[in-house]
């Protein structure tokens, strides 16, 4: 349980880049991904959303992409990405202590659409044959270790909003456990079509108020905020224990310090108004990574833009850090919420701001809220140095996750 876990890859799909360094300089320079959906929206309040391009991971012909769902196509070029940063090569390792843990919050979501519409119009001997290896939730998982040849453990983490951080807990976990000496983890998450929409609507959590203004939609913590905006893409991480990355000689991102869990038992779609949940994740986290609240130096908050998260997650900043918390900045400001590939692509944010010493703004705060009486980063990115930095993911449910990322000396 000491093993010192480490990160020696990263990988994204977003919307605002298909790479680390472009999705690192568009968060920089303040930049938004979230723009008008390309489907017909009639009868739909929310006509915005945050895109990630389509990909084609390298090698893939033609005839395998039309068998993939998006989600697990963006996992399988997140993953590319991750693995080949970190210079791990499966002939030169045990396949059978590397492994898979990877979240979504729906899976094929698309795939479910559609086929429930062929059978009702068509019958049931019209449902594809790639229905159910298209859109399970497992898939991305399955198909990042086949790609790779990676035997070990392979989980799928679903967990709404909390899948990808809570998948990279898992990742560690099993690093500490001896389990494993390689973890690939992360989320993805493809539900930007109207059926989503559309749920999400229903539920009145989507912004609605600025569909001629979508890069001014995703406000978090602001007072005029009126609800998330979907968004979508992958974020993967390679997790090594530190001794396995030394001894092949590789450079190492950043360690994982500590991780948090906990649950609100409140309600299936609304957070516990104290805050506590989060709190407690935390204070798990700080605790695990053997530090005090005061070592935080930024916070990469969940930061959903409803009305309910944002004062949720303020007071439980408040409660852990006391009035003066770190800073703290939202990714979804810029790219949406990506569901269950949130956790991983703001983890990513996190990495990069430890070895840049660049903390991302908080874009759209234009009206305090004094419910949201925290250390915002408003305006231009800070440049400050950063030795811990702690990610809060929270998901529909009640299901919380903290993770804590350390400069790696």
């Amino acid at each position: 349980m000491d093993t010192k876990v480490v990160i020696t890859g990263t990988g994204v799909v977003t919307p605002v880049g298909n790479d680390v360094d472009t999705y690192w300089r568009a968060l920089c320079a303040g930049q938004s991904g979230v723009r008008a959906v390309d489907f017909d929206t009639e009868g739909i309040p929310a006509k915005i959303a945050g895109i990630a391009p389509d990909v084609t991971p390298t090698g893939m012909e033609p005839k395998e992409v039309r068998r993939l769902s998006r989600f697990i196509l963006f996992a399988l070029e997140a993953a590319d990405q991750a693995w080949a940063q970190s210079g791990l090569d499966i002939e030169h390792e045990d396949p059978y202590r590397c492994g898979v843990a990877l979240g979504t919050g729906i899976g094929g979501i698309e795939d479910i659409y559609e086929n429930s519409i062929t059978m009702k119009e068509r019958g049931a001997r019209r449902v594809s044959p790639l229905f159910l290896p298209r859109g399970l939730t497992n898939m991305a998982a399955g198909q990042v270790a086949i790609r790779h040849g990676l035997q070990g453990v392979n989980k799928n983490i679903v967990t709404a909003c909390a899948a990808g951080s809570q998948s990279i807990i898992s990742g560690v976990e099993s690093l500490r456990l001896g389990r494993a000496d390689v973890m690939v983890v992360g989320g993805s998450e493809s539900g930007v079509i109207p059926f989503g929409l559309a749920g999400f609507c229903s539920l009145r959590a989507l912004s609605t108020k600025r569909n001629d203004t979508p890069t001014a939609a995703s406000r978090p913590f602001d007072a005029d905020r009126d609800g998330f905006v979907m968004g979508e893409g992958a974020g993967v991480l390679i997790l090594e224990s530190e001794a396995h990355a030394k001894a092949r000689g590789a450079e190492i991102l950043a360690q994982v310090a500590g991780v948090g869990e906990s649950c609100d038992a409140y309600h299936v779609v609304a957070p516990r108004p104290d805050g506590s949940g989060p709190a407690t994740a935390m204070r798990t986290a700080l605790a695990d990574a053997k530090i005090a609240p005061e070592k935080i130096d930024y916070c990469n908050a969940h930061g959903t833009s409803t009305k309910l998260n944002d004062v949720s997650e303020s007071l439980a900043l408040k409660q852990v850090f006391g009035a003066q918390t770190p800073p703290v900045s939202s990714t979804k400001s810029m790219i949406g919420h990506c569901l269950g590939a949130a956790g991983a692509v703001e983890a990513v944010a996190c990495i990069q701001t430890l070895r840049t010493d660049c903390i991302h703004p908080n874009i759209n705060y234009e009206n305090p809220d004094p419910e949201c009486n925290i250390n915002i980063v408003v305006g231009d990115a800070r440049q400050q140095k950063v030795e811990f930095a702690l990610s809060n993911s929270l998901g529909f449910g009640g299901h919380n996750a903290s993770l804590i990322f350390k400069r790696y000396a």
